[in-house]
């Protein structure tokens, strides 16, 4: 690519609009390495990696063809994303595409089909290649933007994978301004992504620096009111109270509220050996743990954010203390007189925490002495965003930018809202933006004149990732307020720590792609080592023609029984991939596989994407998995399969009255749809686990088998599950020849069991106390008439659900 000799000096390229990438060295250099390779490109936010990432895209598209793949882990950066694309590229509009959840499945199969540039989150392209929606085999360059997300189950990883393994010509792009803390997670990002080559540029590099400028770092400590002060100390007694506890259990030394994550976990871990080890301390001891996170929660709130803050976290714990179900620990922390008494002290405070006022000075100096014109105040809570918002727009023109709603009610915003926010910001229409998380990765946010962090960032990434709002085009300030004594200083040493050894890697991984290279291979090989030889070895050591030779098929002895291998399926089932899940489906199907070829079919419910089971079966050879929301079991595996999953932990808890819906319920619909109905409880200690009699499980698995004609499988975790759903589907569809054909709509409820369903919804009663009273009254009509003492007389009834069932019933309307 080649700029025109005039200044400014733009990029020029066929795929590009003219006149429009402004010629930087530093971005060229950039993006010819990584157009080379599978390229991480390190560079400090605001200095264009999006822009890189385009340069290598046009190139690939013009001199091989095929399309593009733009992951971003938000809805607003994909239609940021969209945004540039659509300005810097000559492509046509319509082949810029985006993909969202929005967007619906068999929409994007479509989309898909013409696009030659596709902007998306990660979730719905996995769920698209989990579905087989969409191929990745024509894609040439795939972009991760934020690419230090690539952990643990995170979606770009199975993305990774699959584009590596799919594509005819891949090329990754990995971007990030922060991709990890230290050696060992950057090369674990560049392992996840199959990244081969690192490029890392800092402000210090000359091409560089003269699109930069200094961001000072101003630090602001702030007192605590006394009143404040009380209430935290109030809250910090019933901490240490809790610990002296945990220390007569021998699982702690620690005495003092001051105590870190690691001292929970730590903790934890010790509550948990007491559990395994049949100590019923161990339960006591983890609801006491379970009352100091809250509390520290409540300390947290009251030192770093605002007692109003404090008011709205105590109010949810009462609610969920009031709530069916509430665990004990909820139920203790606001029973506690000292607990009450700080509630009662946040109640009648009628100040403001100093830092909302420190940030008002801060924000007056800004835009009024210096002549601002922008401000970004970044929190990490939702709650305090809400508050700031209001108390910041008594005095400026303020607007607060947060994520969707949350599990605690608190209202969020839409997308569209989102990107109306931001939209008025850039044109000037207000001055300060109160934004929590959301606004800090790669979103497009104007140039600021000042970025006001509420409080410390304890994690370098996010620390970087704010701080690079400010200093693109001229000086900024960045300015972080601390409450002396609080967790606010703890945090401010953990991030400047933590700044300090990322940007002391990045410099040791400057031109370090062959170490990386190495690595990667290294683990390949060692990968490669375990591959099983064509045509696999049975477990006599000979092959199948070795098995034929000697008077028998593959898997069967020469005496006609059959012999080890019969029992596996007929292949060793591993997986392919299969049909994605419409995330605005909400109505149920019921057995919806089908035989395709060779392959044998699974079709997975798609609210089991929570596990890694649909993943791994989708990456395998011999199995293709199909999403669908369906309303009767988890899998189904042929005509007459089904099969309903349940962790021990879920299992255990629909015995003790914590799930949603019953197992009986869930396990009698999949008998009446299936003939062959099958359980699978996955994981081990099915009798350790929780504090439920070892006769009760027992009697639980005896009415499944008995009274239901389930078969209830064990395995131990989700890799033994998908081994165990393959080889069945295997046997069904392989080696017994079974169609895997729809049912058709789910069946009707009978007379009795509608009945039964509708007394269970009364007040939550439950389906077993449901057939009590029906039993007793004989008529749904009769138990709704029913006085409160003569509900009593119904077998499980007691004075509690009886005020209940009458209030429900007997209570005047008022919605």
């Amino acid at each position: 690519m080649a700029a025109t000799d005039e200044e400014p000096g733009y990029v020029d390229h066929p795929l590009l609009a003219p006149e429009f990438i402004e010629r930087r060295l530093y971005q060229i250099r950039l993006a010819g390495t990584a157009a080379e390779d599978h390229t991480l490109v390190c560079l400090p936010t605001g200095l264009g990696k999006t822009t890189v990432s385009l340069l290598v895209t046009a190139r690939r598209l013009d001199e091989v063809g095929g399309k593009a793949l733009f992951l971003a882990p938000t809805k607003p950066l994909v239609q940021q994303h969209a945004d540039f694309y659509r300005e810097a590229l000559s492509i046509p509009d319509d082949e810029i595409v985006v993909f969202t959840g929005e967007v619906r499945p068999d929409d994007r199969a479509a989309l898909w089909a013409d696009a030659r540039i596709v902007i998306a989150t990660p979730q719905v392209v996995e769920n698209d290649l989990v579905g087989n929606r969409v191929s990745l085999a024509d894609v040439t360059h795939c972009t991760f933007d934020e690419c230090h997300r690539a952990t643990g189950d995170y979606a770009y990883n199975y993305i990774a994978e699959r584009y590596h393994a799919d594509a005819d010509d891949p090329l990754v792009t990995g971007m990030s301004a922060s991709p990890g803390g230290d050696e060992e997670e950057i090369l674990a990002v560049c392992e996840n992504l199959g990244i081969r080559e690192v490029e890392v540029m800092t402000e210090d590099d000359a091409d560089v620096g003269e699109y930069t400028h200094d961001t000072d770092v101003d630090w602001k400590r702030v007192d605590l009111p006394d009143e404040v002060e009380a209430i935290r100390d109030g809250l910090n007694e019933v901490i240490e109270d809790r610990l002296e506890k945990l220390k007569e259990l021998g699982v702690t030394r620690k005495t003092s509220a001051d105590l870190s994550e690691r001292d929970l976990q730590e903790i934890r871990g010790e509550l948990q050996q007491l559990i395994d080890n049949d100590q019923s301390e161990g339960y006591q001891g983890m609801s006491a743990h379970a009352e100091i996170r809250k509390l520290r929660t409540a300390v947290t709130y009251v030192e770093t954010q605002s007692v109003e803050a404090l008011r709205r976290y105590f109010e949810r714990q009462r609610q969920a203390a009031r709530s069916s179900g509430a665990s004990k620990a909820s139920q203790r922390l606001v029973s506690e007189p000292k607990v009450r008494e700080a509630m009662r002290k946040a109640e009648s405070y009628d100040g403001r925490h100093p830092k909302f006022s420190e940030a008002r000075l801060l924000i007056a100096e800004t835009l009024g002495i210096e002549d601002g014109e922008r401000v970004i105040v970044f929190t990490e809570s939702r709650d305090t965003a809400e508050i700031l918002t209001e108390f910041l727009g008594e005095h400026f023109d303020t607007r607060r930018f947060v994520g969707q709603g949350d599990k605690d009610g608190s209202d969020g915003m839409t997308q569209t809202e989102q990107q109306e926010a931001l939209d008025a910001f850039r044109a000037g229409e207000f001055e300060v933006l109160v934004s929590t998380s959301v606004a800090e990765e790669g979103l497009d946010v104007p140039e600021v004149d000042l970025v006001l962090f509420y409080e410390p960032v304890p994690t370098a990434i996010r620390s970087i990732q704010r701080k690079g709002r400010t200093g693109r085009q001229t000086e900024g300030k960045v300015s972080v307020l601390m409450a002396e004594d609080t967790r606010d200083e703890a945090y401010f040493w953990i991030a400047r720590r933590k700044e300090s050894e990322m940007e002391d890697e990045l410099r040791k991984l400057k031109g370090a792609a062959d170490e990386i290279e190495d690595e990667l291979d290294d683990s390949q090989q060692q990968l490669a080592d375990f591959a099983e030889p064509a045509g696999g070895v049975d477990d006599a050591g000979c092959d199948g023609g070795e098995a034929a030779a000697n008077g028998g098929t593959a898997g069967t002895r020469a005496d006609g029984q059959p012999g080890l291998q019969a029992f596996d399926g007929g292949d060793d089932a591993d997986g392919d991939d299969g049909d994605a899940a419409d995330e605005s489906d909400t109505e149920g199907t019921v057995a919806t596989a089908r035989g395709d070829g060779d392959d044998v079919e699974i079709v997975v419910d798609q609210r089991e994407l929570d596990s890694n089971i649909a993943r791994d079966l989708s990456t395998r050879d011999g199995v293709e998995t199909r999403l669908e929301t369906l309303a009767v079991g988890d899998y189904v595996l042929s005509d007459r399969v089904a099969v309903e999953r349940k962790s021990v932990g879920d299992f255990l808890d629909t015995l003790t009255g914590g799930d949603d819906r019953s197992m009986f319920e869930q396990v009698g619909d999949l008998t009446r749809h299936y003939s062959r109905g099958v359980l699978i409880v996955e994981g081990e200690d099915l009798y350790g686990e929780r504090n439920v009699h070892p006769n009760a499980v027992r009697g639980a698995l005896s009415s499944l088998a008995v009274d239901f004609g389930v078969s209830v499988l064990r395995t131990d975790d989700e890799d033994d599950t998908a081994d165990l759903l393959a080889v069945i589907a295997g046997r069904e569809q392989d080696v017994d020849d079974r169609e895997v054909s729809v049912h058709g709509e789910k069946q009707s409820k009978t007379l009795a069991e509608q009945q039964e369903y509708v007394v269970s919804s009364i007040a939550d009663v439950g389906p077993v106390t449901a057939r009590s009273l029906l039993a007793e009254f004989g008529t749904v009509e009769a138990v709704m008439t029913a006085r409160e003492d003569d509900l009593l007389e119904a077998d499980g009834v007691g004075a509690v659900t009886a005020e209940r069932i009458r209030k429900v019933v007997g209570s005047e309307y008022t919605g």
